[in-house]
């Protein structure tokens, strides 16, 4: 399977039921406006080809990353896992973790941010408010500062829900852009239209075996900064 050798060095688990990948920037996990191909695409036909199935595979999208975010992403192998998994998420039983790496100092070595946020979704961006505004969802989530380096600092990031460019608007709000994030506040771009942002742990119960499953995923180690902070 010599075209698959980059998503099969990637593949952190793998069963009957689930996937999960460490997903590059650029990558996409869905279909979208681009026609680009989507890991969701990508991975059937790896199945397909590894497991030899005839017709066609099915592979169910748990949850999305943005594109210029790295990280840890689960698919379903099966409907009966898709709808289980969809419950753990709704229920908060899935338990997410990312690295955020920023300019700016946060004002609290850790906090806990309560934020509003609306969606614009022409300018496909949420904004963060501090108080209810009309149609804003309540956005939360726990942040620690792991460790400085001359010029940026790396945030862990515990999210408690999930919201539409959840983590970028809010650290934004905090005077904390995510570096490279040119949407959300940073002054520049990175080379490869990537943005610091990783999805580094998901931690939860396996939806069929009842046992609990935690992954991390290794951030981008041809990134300088990654490679300094991992």
């Amino acid at each position: 399977m010599p075209q698959f050798v980059s998503i099969k060095s990637r593949i952190l688990y793998e069963d009957n039921h689930i996937l999960i990948l460490n997903k590059l920037p650029s990558e996409i996990v869905q279909g979208d406006k681009t026609g680009d191909e989507p890991l969701v695409e990508i991975l059937k036909r790896y199945l397909k080809e590894k497991y030899n199935k005839p017709g066609n595979v099915f592979l169910g999208v748990v949850h999305r990353l943005d594109r210029p975010v790295s990280g840890a992403v689960i698919f379903a192998r099966t409907s009966k896992a898709l709808t289980r998994l969809n419950e753990l998420l709704r229920e908060g039983k899935l338990q997410k973790t990312y690295w955020a790496v920023v300019k700016n100092r946060p004002p609290k070595e850790e906090g806990h941010l309560i934020h509003y946020l609306t969606r614009d979704t022409k300018k496909n961006k949420s904004f963060a408010f501090n108080r209810v505004k009309s149609d804003s969802k309540k956005a939360e989530l726990k942040y620690r500062l792991l460790n400085s380096s001359d010029n940026f600092h790396l945030l862990e990031i515990q999210l408690l829900t999930g919201r539409h460019h959840q983590i970028r608007a809010q650290l934004t709000a905090i005077g904390c852009p995510v570096k490279g994030d040119l949407k959300y506040g940073f002054p520049r771009t990175n080379k490869n239209a990537s943005i610091h942002l990783h999805a580094r742990k998901i931690d939860f119960i396996h939806p069929v075996k009842k046992e609990r499953i935690e992954i991390i995923a290794e951030a981008p180690l041809n990134d300088p900064l990654w490679k300094y902070f991992s």
